[in-house]
């Protein structure tokens, strides 16, 4: 009996070893085997926002072609911009994808692919006198932004160096849930002008019927973007950028970019952009 009773635990250990070796094999790199949950703040067009309560804009296009190379359904959700990251960590999803800036500071907390590079412009009321160039020409002014922007340290850095150390008055920095509703205090008078990303400040302007006009000229502090997965998650990593490898050999990643008016970042933003020295 006691020895019926052994080989019966014997092969019930042998089955449960057996079993072990697949399940982790086949563990997913995605929360969901199978489908890839994006978070993403879909107030910000061109770039990602809702269409008739569906995903549009470049971050869905490209992040569902993505998914489609690593057999994977995408799930947007809608979160708003500062939440993302606290979002991602707390795995309510598996990437962000929502225009969001490459900075070394980001790249403690998450891992990047970075995708696209973009910059910044100056967004103002047309009948606005004061018509900013850059940020150095709003020392004591209020500029809004959008809340948890990555350019804002940059904003800040500026009038530190061009307006509170010339014995001027800082620049003032507020910061909204989202762009539109930062375009609307410029529009009130609540501000004085607003800093976007190009691509979403184009849209703005050509959304507010000639109301609002970029002052600036050409991008300001040119950056780049990255898709954000959890530290760590290096099997989905490597699954995207071969993805994104597979794009770019079939011109789909170039086609995409020039749709939206946007560039391939260098090896040396990059390199910039994580801190990373080459």
């Amino acid at each position: 009996m006691k020895n019926r009773s052994l080989v019966s635990l014997l092969s019930l250990a042998a089955v449960c070893a057996a079993c072990v070796i697949p399940c982790v094999a086949s563990a997913s790199a995605t929360l969901t085997p199978g489908v890839l949950a994006v978070g993403s703040d879909m107030t910000l067009p061109p770039h990602t926002y809702l269409d008739h309560g569906k995903p549009a804009g470049f971050d869905p296009e490209f992040v569902t072609k993505v998914a489609s190379y690593i057999n994977a359904a995408p799930k947007f959700v809608d979160t708003r911009f500062a939440n993302l990251i606290l979002g991602l960590t707390g795995d309510r999803y598996d990437i962000v994808a929502s225009a969001l800036y490459v900075t070394p500071e980001r790249t403690k907390v998450v891992d990047f692919v970075p995708y696209f590079m973009t910059g910044g412009s100056l967004m103002v009321s047309s009948s606005s006198t004061l018509k900013p160039k850059t940020v150095a020409d709003l020392c004591g002014k209020k500029v809004g932004s959008i809340k948890g922007a990555a350019w804002i340290k940059f904003i800040n850095n500026v009038s530190d160096k061009a307006c509170v150390a010339a014995g001027k008055p800082a620049v003032q920095v507020h910061e909204y849930d989202t762009s539109a509703e930062t375009a609307q205090a410029v529009l009130s008078g609540a501000l004085d002008a607003q800093y976007e990303d190009v691509s979403i400040s184009g849209m703005i302007v050509e959304r507010s019927g000639g109301r609002l006009q970029i002052s600036s000229v050409g991008p300001l502090d040119p950056v780049v973007c990255g898709l954000a997965m959890k530290k760590g998650n290096t099997e989905l990593k490597a699954e995207i950028e071969l993805a994104i490898a597979q794009m770019k050999k079939k011109g789909e990643y170039q086609s995409l970019l020039k749709k939206y008016h946007l560039a391939e970042p260098t090896d040396e933003a990059i390199a910039k952009a994580t801190g990373v020295t080459q």
